[in-house]
């Protein structure tokens, strides 16, 4: 057996992953994190597929108990037990494996879950939809829920180093990234790094449409500002989560002032935020792409709610 771990994040990206064994013909198992006290590194509702060749998509902690989680599964599927839960930290058991951020937490391991419900979900976030997963659980007549979000989308353009540098930065902070310039140098540069085909900017009075829902941001990295009114009109026709410009303050109050000129609404203008950036004044191109991307995370919620949160809060 390979027993070999993948830190995969998102659950599009586990999804696909199960797909992909399941296409094999591979027995696996699907670990889901369904109760957290106290700190842990993963969210409740986190997920990982062992496969039955000791390949570990996805984790549960920052390798403190993810090979033992993986062991479990293979061990899982060598029995006639279709689940089990695994209790870590508090009230584990495993004494000798400690959770050194405190607390506690469950899993459980499904060495039977539903094929079906594993694809339809995996293809309702690859089509940018909300999915759904339920789980029985082997010690209590409650299941748990968890609807999923699709990978947040992020489309930044722009020109220069700071262009590529925040393609790169947004990439490996998890986003879907799509990469627009008038610069075909740039998007030569960063086509290696982002998620979706880079597009060409040819004309800065273009009628764009871009592809953003609700689980996306979009942002305008020029020095030119002559590109931006354009495509942030087209951003404020979308449902973007986040709509950010780079440049001083003076910057934003003219580009502000432009975009009125041209029929933009006020209400619309209070979607668009700028300067953008948590560090103010930065002078080099990976720090500013580190602090723009810092506050388009943080525009971003959590991508898993568990649904008897959600219905309790739609109640409320």
């Amino acid at each position: 057996m390979l027993e070999q771990l993948q830190y995969t994040e998102h659950p599009v990206d586990v999804l696909g992953q199960a797909k992909s064994m399941m296409d094999a013909g591979k027995k696996l198992v699907l670990v889901t994190s369904v109760n957290i006290k106290g700190g842990a590194a993963r969210e409740v509702g986190s997920l990982a597929v062992v496969s039955q060749d000791g390949e570990m998509v996805g984790y549960m902690s920052n390798g403190c108990i993810d090979r033992d989680i993986l062991l479990q599964a293979l061990a899982l599927l060598e029995t006639d037990a279709t689940a089990k839960t695994l209790r870590y930290g508090d009230g584990s058991p495993y004494f000798d494996l400690k959770l050194p951020c405190g607390g506690s937490l469950e899993l459980l391991l499904d060495a039977r879950p539903d094929h079906e419900t594993l694809r339809t979900a995996h293809q309702n976030l690859v089509q940018r939809k909300p999915a759904r997963i339920d789980y029985a659980l082997p010690t209590t007549d409650e299941p748990a829920s968890f609807l999923y979000s699709p990978k947040p989308r992020l489309a930044i353009a722009g020109r220069g180093a700071v262009f590529r540098a925040t393609v790169q930065v947004a990439e490996a902070a998890g986003f879907e990234t799509l990469a627009l310039s008038p610069d075909e140098a740039d998007l030569e540069a960063v086509e290696r790094v982002s998620t979706l085909p880079p597009v060409f900017l040819s004309n800065p009075l273009a009628i764009y449409s871009l592809p953003l829902d609700r689980f996306s941001g979009f942002m305008t990295l020029f020095h030119d500002h002559d590109w931006e009114p354009a495509l942030l009109k087209a951003a404020l026709e979308t449902d973007a989560r986040f709509i950010g410009c780079l440049g001083s303050s003076k910057t934003h109050s003219l580009r502000l002032t432009n975009l009125i000129a041209d029929g933009v609404s006020i209400q619309q203008l209070e979607r668009i935020q700028g300067p953008i950036g948590l560090v103010p004044s930065l002078r080099n191109a990976p720090s500013i792409a580190v602090s723009a991307i810092a506050q388009v995370v943080e525009a971003f919620p959590s991508s898993i709610q568990p649904l008897q949160q959600t219905q309790q809060q739609n109640a409320a």
